[in-house]
């Protein structure tokens, strides 16, 4: 069947998107957790990258010597930037050095402010897409942040002494604001470094990060009291990625998990958005100790391929690095699945969504594939107008066809499978698990990427209950 026919068949099914939406004004309750912060995004052409090389005097050899991806120094934000721009690829690197900090204001500037964490930005998309209370877990919370929040009356944290109030209200005066780069770049975009040309392969962004707050998880004790009393329907759980080993990251996870847990028992269904996480040792516990006591996880190209090469598989993580199409990331989502024994697991990769989960889960493949139909549908509304912080706009793609991109990605996967149901249907069984695959609408130029998985990830579970 043509990608034409195939169109026609997928359009006919993202029709129920809006009902789907409509439905989540139905889920109770939800909470988010931990992090949440302050993003200043700037996009950033090849020209400019070219100016601070320069300015830095750096050939091109050293510019692509990268002993560790952290901001040690100035240098290391263009080391990141360069690496970033030039595969196409997105990660975030982290800083504890307020000189680093301090340079990034100086010389980069900003476009914009908005909320950043992967906490602070589910808490704003399931608020606005109607679930009836959202608790946002909030460690910094001055006037500067609580703008960043949506004035909306279902979004919910605690001020400095505990009272539960609307996010937007609330100023915690003592606390300081937490501020991340958000370096974004266009595909097609030239940068001339040492007499050659490097064209961007994908638009995408490099994050610099200096957090001394959610570098070290810090909690907010309101939130936490809260949360161990009211059952919530779901819990998003992220922010483990900032985490190092030599500030305790590893320990502060054995901390975390006894809370985690007694969630769980209260009855939430809790999801780990495992986010790029830079420091292996901590990568490797997130992996061994978070993952299998959730119900679900969430993860991106590179953060699979970066799963992979601590649990075992390097040579499946070579492939996927050389050729990140569906068959390979396939092949990966079921040995990570294998391996951490998590029963649900969602990967967002360009064009196309897989889950992968256990028989009999809590939420069933129909319920996951309208679910991740309308991440598909909210993900293009956000990539096209720049922001779902008002409820128009999470509709804004419906009725779009799918990409051609995700259903040769789909297609291929089918045929690997010896599935072709899945291109038609978006659902099979393989090797014991339900597996939903769903391809996605694309944006050509997208107006911003960030908070994208995220977005992806939280609506495509709430949304499917």
């Amino acid at each position: 069947m043509i990608n034409e026919e195939l169109k026609k068949i997928w359009l006919e099914k993202f029709e129920t998107v809006p009902q789907t939406l409509q439905k989540m004004q139905n889920v109770e309750s939800a909470a988010t957790a931990f992090n949440a912060n302050i993003d200043a995004v700037l996009k950033i052409k090849g020209n400019r990258i070219a100016e601070l090389a320069e300015q830095f005097g750096l050939t091109l050899s050293e510019l692509e010597n990268i002993h560790t991806a952290k901001l040690n120094e100035p240098v290391d934000v263009l080391k990141g930037l360069f690496r970033c721009f030039k595969r196409g690829i997105a990660e975030e690197w982290l800083t504890e050095d307020k000189f680093v900090y301090d340079w990034m204001v100086k010389n980069l500037g900003y476009d914009r402010l908005q909320m950043g964490g992967q906490g602070g930005i589910v808490a704003n998309a399931l608020a606005v897409a109607g679930v009836r209370k959202v608790f946002v877990h909030t460690n910094s919370l001055p006037e500067l942040q609580a703008k960043q929040f949506l004035a909306l009356d279902n979004l919910l944290s605690f001020d400095a002494d505990g009272t539960e109030k609307p996010a937007y209200q609330i100023n915690r005066e003592t606390d300081i604001p937490l501020i991340h780069w958000i370096l974004e770049f266009d595909k097609g975009d030239v940068v001339e470094i040492g007499g050659k040309s490097f064209v961007c392969p994908k638009s995408n962004r490099f994050i610099a990060t200096y957090d001394p707050l959610n570098l070290y998880l810090v909690m907010d004790e309101h939130f936490v009291e809260k949360m161990s009393k009211e059952k919530a329907d779901y819990v998003i759980l992220s922010g483990f990625h900032a985490l190092t080993e030599h500030n305790g990251g590893v320990k502060r996870q054995d901390d975390v998990l006894p809370i985690i847990l007694s969630w769980k028992k209260q009855g939430d269904l809790i999801h780990l958005e495992i986010a790029s996480t830079q420091d292996i040792a901590v990568r490797k516990r997130i992996i061994e100790k978070i993952a299998p006591v959730v119900d679900s996880v969430g993860v991106n190209e590179r953060e699979t391929i970066d799963i992979l090469e601590v649990t075992g598989f390097e040579k499946l993580a070579e492939q996927c690095n050389e050729d990140t199409h569906s068959v390979n990331m396939f092949k990966a989502l079921l040995n990570i699945k294998k391996y951490m024994k998590t029963p649900r697991i969602q990967l967002h990769m360009f064009g196309l969504y897989m889950t992968l989960q256990d028989k009999g889960f809590k939420i069933t493949p129909e319920e996951n594939l309208r679910g991740m139909m309308l991440a598909s549908t909210v993900a293009a509304g956000k990539a096209g107008t720049g922001t779902i912080d008002i409820r128009e706009n999470l509709l804004w793609a419906q009725g779009q066809s799918v990409s051609d991109v995700g259903l040769n990605e789909l297609r291929n996967l089918a045929e690997y499978l010896q599935k072709g149901e899945l291109l038609e249907k978006g659902m099979t069984e393989t090797d014991g698990f339900d597996l939903i695959a769903v391809p996605t609408i694309l944006v050509e130029k997208p107006v911003t990427l960030v908070g994208m998985g995220d977005t992806i990830s939280s609506i495509s579970l709430v949304g499917a209950r």
